[in-house]
């Protein structure tokens, strides 16, 4: 019977295998490469099989090592998270958080509801609205703070990514060949005059409005069904859709911020606590905005 396996064994093991090199990983840990060595050999004999195979560049991982990777990247996400939880005090109060649509089913869903299970004497009020509403809303005194879309330099708050807005056909058509291209635009909107419809036209692009809609999930159904293109947010084309290149001739329609707006009149350890999680739930995107550009 093998001893059971230790996290501490387990995070060292993920960070290897995400970085390919014993050193490498070492300087994450913040450990010598021959204590790192020495720690993936113990693992190994705990679980009974290799783990790691060396090549001309570092370590791959083994097909046992492949079947561990899942189960030791949940089990060291439950640590963290649980060492989180224990070491946060409980905050409590109400706060009052603005979201994009365009996040509302990907990147803040199950942070909120986190945010919400560590402190539950908190008062999470969420309102789903376009950046229009969420400025109004502030400036009402609505909202404590506001994830909004920026594209124009117009507004001022904390970077949290970049999320260009590009535009997005569906994989088993080829709309974007057809002349005049049908398009997908909200209704009623002067970004889409100002950014969407202008980059067609600046690239002399005949086009058709051929669906409208208040929402960016109703863009998203436009462009899955087939019915249309639709200037998406990058983060946002949804599955069984692609962005149109420039080499397609079709431009980025933006270079969208996305910044976190705050209450000037409202403040505390609650909506601080919320300002954080917002921040850490965008770092992923930010990193790969990064990666993209870097």
């Amino acid at each position: 019977m093998y001893p059971p396996l230790e996290s501490d064994l387990l995070r060292i093991f993920v960070t290897v295998a995400q970085a390919g090199n014993v050193t490498h990983a070492g300087e994450r840990l913040g450990r010598t490469q021959s204590a790192v060595s020495m720690q993936v050999r113990k693992l190994e004999e705990s679980v009974g099989a290799k783990l790691f195979a060396r090549g001309p560049r570092g370590v791959g991982l083994t097909m046992e090592g492949q079947r561990l990777l899942p189960y030791a990247k949940r089990i060291v996400g439950l640590v963290d998270e649980t060492t989180a939880a224990m070491r946060t005090l409980p905050l409590d109060g109400p706060v009052r958080v603005g979201i994009p649509e365009e996040y509302n089913q990907t990147i803040l869903p199950n942070a909120l509801a986190a945010f919400a299970q560590v402190h539950p004497g908190a008062e999470v009020t969420v309102f789903c609205g376009y950046t229009a509403q969420q400025m109004e809303a502030l400036a009402a005194d609505d909202l404590d703070l506001a994830v909004i879309f920026e594209w124009d330099g117009g507004i001022s708050g904390e970077l949290l990514a970049i999320d260009p807005t590009v535009w997005a056909v569906s994989v088993g058509h080829d709309l974007h060949l057809e002349r005049p291209v049908p398009v997908a635009l909200y209704r009623r909107s002067v970004w889409c005059r100002e950014f969407a419809e202008r980059s067609l036209e600046r690239y002399a692009i005949p086009y058709r409005v051929a669906y409208t809609s208040d929402t960016s999930s109703g863009l998203r159904s436009a462009v899955s069904s087939g019915l249309a293109i639709a200037p998406l947010a990058r983060s946002n084309i949804p599955v069984g859709a692609r962005e149109l290149t420039l080499a397609e001739g079709f431009p980025q329609v933006d270079s969208s911020r996305v910044v976190l707006k705050r209450n000037p009149r409202r403040g505390g350890p609650t909506i601080d606590g919320m300002a954080d999680l917002v921040r850490k739930s965008f770092a992923p995107l930010a990193a790969a905005t990064d990666q993209a550009f870097g």
